[in-house]
């Protein structure tokens, strides 16, 4: 932690949990093992965060494309997310943690949506630090969804197509309040970002990391935050602008 400087932590880091699958199979396990050894990490991973200063984390727990798993294995990472989020509530709220959504939660599975919400209104108001979990969720629907609540303003005459720019796409996004994700982490060495985040990851660091999730610790959130921190963020500029304060 002492290689971290409080003052240059990215305010929102977005995270990409993978391997783990691969972590169970290297080790002869199930898959439903690596997914309950996975859910321990996130545990850890959001009170080391909070540790370290971190305003905002969301993670990518459940893709659209993850519906198409075998059955079982979508039932064991429905489980899990119940019970991740049931276990986990009375902590969130004692460490000012405060838990949202985003995707298309109601095609999840009714208990885990109960769990859900109950976290969510039991946070409700907690300033410390935010957790969004990303479920059911894809960068692409997300985009679909937001160009269809688009499209019925202009045809009920209450937009002109002109007027749409990208802030006013911005405002249908799953979450428009949350600011765009500083660093992006990725575990398990896959050099993608899986549909995750599309609008919002324009101009995100992009760090990965060979360590499959089930394998990640606290040291490699610092090593990633070390990284981020000797980045120059141009955002469009030149480095000299950047570094003049332009």
């Amino acid at each position: 932690m002492s290689r971290i400087d409080p003052a240059k932590l990215p305010r929102h880091i977005a995270i990409i949990p993978d391997g783990n699958g691969r972590w169970a199979e290297a080790r002869g396990f199930s898959r439903e093992e690596g997914h309950r050894r996975g859910s321990e990490v996130v545990r850890e991973m959001v009170r080391a965060a909070h540790e370290l200063g971190v305003r905002m984390l969301t993670l990518y727990a459940f893709s659209q494309e993850n519906w198409a798993r075998p059955p079982d294995e979508v039932e064991a990472l429905m489980l899990l997310l119940e019970h991740y989020l049931n276990k986990e509530a009375d902590d969130l709220v004692e460490n000012g943690i405060r838990v949202e959504a985003i995707g298309r939660i109601e095609e999840l599975d009714p208990r885990v949506q109960r769990a859900l919400e109950s976290v969510i209104r039991r946070t409700e108001g907690q300033d410390e630090m935010r957790m969004v979990f990303a479920l059911s969720y894809s960068g692409r629907a997300e985009l679909v969804d937001a160009v269809r609540a688009i499209a019925r303003d202009v045809a009920s005459g209450h937009l002109e197509p002109d007027a749409i720019d990208e802030k006013y796409i911005q405002r249908f996004l799953y979450a428009p309040h949350l600011p765009e994700p500083d660093l992006l982490i990725r575990s398990g060495g896959e050099h993608r970002v899986s549909n995750f985040l599309l609008w919002q990851l324009a101009y995100t660091e992009l760090y990965v990391t060979d360590a499959l999730w089930p394998d990640f610790t606290k040291r490699h959130l610092v090593d990633a935050l070390e990284w981020y921190q000797q980045r120059e963020r141009r955002l469009g500029k030149t480095g000299a602008q950047v570094r003049a304060g332009v």
